[in-house]
């Protein structure tokens, strides 16, 4: 049976080259080969033995990502990949520039089965998480693009397709190594994860320590409008997420970050902007007001810039830090819930 040796962590690995009668040191120059390196061919190994890589290469192989389309923004830049799984499934990963930063867009499941309305991946409906090596080739891989231009990346947030907290499991393996200093070795600074709002799983996240950046995504003032744009609200409502916030252990200086994507005659008005500084007054948080990104597949509309200037201008005149967050790819429906895997019916 062949095995994928890119969903192992360094401890996981040390473990198998022990049980392969080789030094545990070997693990370490393993993980470098993988993660740090990107190899892909254990051949290329050279400071591991001949006869150790044909015995690794007979038993385990690597996660492969086909990169089926790229395509470019004339607006700002950003390129969006459609990625070819090994079992044929599709998923898109961003790659966005802004200023020193680059940031990669990530995704950690095929489709989603959150349903919010203001997402085109929710379309799709759930069909199966990926694997930690499929989380991480995907950064992998950006970074082999941007390295042909001597580039690299320094941010990653997982806000690509599907809730990263409902493949738990493969997310923490994910970070572990993204943030390992043998591995891809990013600050806990430079990495954002963003959820729906499962709250159980959030705190599990946090209690293993992930100094990790959270958002949360809002998108209402009231639990009457978030119902009918986030079916999770039924299960977790903005009353419950107030109450996580409160007890999470927020470092100072740290915000959560609360993401309001703002939908033309629907939660853009003062009011909800009142609504809204009144419910998050105290909280160690930070507001991103997203444009609704209009697409094709939603009858949702964006709402004008003077409405999202005034609802942020209300929040901040209420002591809440809020910010317009810049939409990057919006022409390629790369931005903020476009993210569709939309080139699959034509290949």
């Amino acid at each position: 049976m062949n095995y994928k040796i890119d969903c192992l962590s360094k401890a996981e690995l040390q473990k198998l080259v022990e049980v392969l009668g080789e030094k545990p040191f070997r693990g370490k120059q393993l993980f470098k080969w993988i993660y740090q390196k990107g190899v892909i061919d254990f051949s290329s190994m050279t400071d591991i033995s001949k006869t150790f890589r044909e015995k690794l290469s007979k038993s385990y192989s690597f996660t492969k990502l086909k990169k089926e389309h790229i395509v470019t923004s004339k607006l700002d830049g950003s390129k969006k990949i459609l990625f070819k799984l090994e079992d044929n499934n599709f998923i898109e990963s961003v790659l966005m520039f802004d200023e020193n930063r680059i940031t990669a867009c990530i995704s950690t499941q095929v489709g989603c089965k959150m349903g919010c309305k203001f997402c085109n991946t929710a379309k799709i409906g759930f069909v199966r998480n990926l694997t930690a090596g499929e989380i991480l080739r995907q950064v992998i891989e950006l970074n082999n693009i941007l390295s042909e231009s001597g580039k690299k990346l320094t941010n990653i947030v997982f806000m690509g397709m599907g809730e990263p907290l409902d493949n738990l499991k493969n997310l923490e393996k994910s970070l572990e190594i993204i943030l390992d200093e043998d591995g891809l070795n990013f600050s806990h600074r430079k990495v954002t994860i963003s959820t729906a709002g499962l709250l159980d799983k959030l705190e599990k996240l946090v209690n293993k320590n992930f100094k990790v950046n959270i958002a949360i995504s809002l998108n209402a003032s009231d639990n009457k409008k978030r119902n009918l744009i986030m079916p999770i609200n039924k299960k977790f409502d903005i009353n419950d997420i107030v109450k996580v916030i409160k007890k999470l252990p927020v470092p100072k200086r740290k915000r959560i970050t609360l993401e309001y994507v703002m939908i033309k005659n629907f939660n853009d008005s003062t009011a909800d902007a009142l609504k809204l500084a009144k419910l998050l007054n105290g909280l160690p948080i930070k507001v991103n007001l997203i444009i609704y990104n209009k697409t094709k597949r939603s009858n949702l509309d964006s709402p004008d810039l003077n409405s999202a200037l005034n609802f942020q201008k209300t929040l901040i005149n209420n002591g809440i830090a809020t910010f317009i967050r810049k939409s990057f790819g919006a022409d390629i429906e790369a931005a903020c819930g476009q993210l569709y895997a939309s080139y699959i019916k034509t290949l």
